[in-house]
């Protein structure tokens, strides 16, 4: 009797491991991980960079880097997002590159969007330009390409200046050879052609 009671094991003690075999581990969930969430009452100035999701519900003065961004329907953002996905809600106004984007009816977007698939509900307000891309999400895609500008100052600097022409010679008024006037009465004339004319007419 007593070299049971010290053999049978009590109750509330773990389970022996005959063979030291390994004990099964719990498994980790694989799924979605829960997004980045910045609350309405939030002003984040500065770059978001992030893997996962981020739902912007307060106001981001910068740039966002994510594989997918959600701006709420009270989120206020300004710059630029690049994402794989990005759902709009809220006020926006920059530039977007995803590969899907999409504007919800209570959207107001400004800017620019470049995308591979892009949807719009009724009653989306959207003022700018978009344009399809085969991949937005490239450095140079949402950069314009450079243009000549006109600068008035340097050009007109460099144009050559046209000189006045040289004013008509007139007789002076103390040379005998060429008076003012014809005759008594005649009207003034400062054409040294006429005036000779009109001297040889009268001798």
């Amino acid at each position: 009797m007593r070299g049971e009671m010290f053999t049978r094991g009590s109750k509330g003690s773990p389970p022996t491991n005959p063979g030291n075999l390994p004990l099964p581990q719990q498994q980790k969930r694989v799924g979605r991980s829960a997004p980045s969430i910045i609350s309405d009452d939030l002003v984040v100035i500065g770059t978001l960079t992030s893997t996962g999701d981020i739902q912007i519900d307060g106001r981001v003065d910068g740039d966002i880097r994510s594989g997918s961004v959600t701006i709420g329907e009270r989120a206020n953002f300004e710059g630029e997002i690049v994402a794989e996905e990005c759902t709009i809600r809220g006020r926006v106004n920059g530039i977007v590159r995803a590969r899907k984007v999409h504007l919800s009816s209570t959207c107001h977007m400004e800017g620019t969007i470049l995308h591979e698939v892009l949807a719009v509900e009724v009653g989306a307000f959207f003022e700018g330009s978009c344009r399809h891309s085969a991949d937005p999400l490239a450095e140079t895609a949402g950069k314009p390409e450079p243009k000549a500008s006109f600068e008035p100052k340097r050009d007109l600097a460099a144009a050559p200046a046209v000189a006045p022409a040289p004013p008509a010679p007139s007789a002076p008024a103390s040379s005998p050879n060429f008076p003012r006037t014809v005759n008594p009465g005649s009207t003034r004339t400062t054409s040294t052609g006429s005036l000779l004319g009109a001297i040889k007419s009268r001798q």
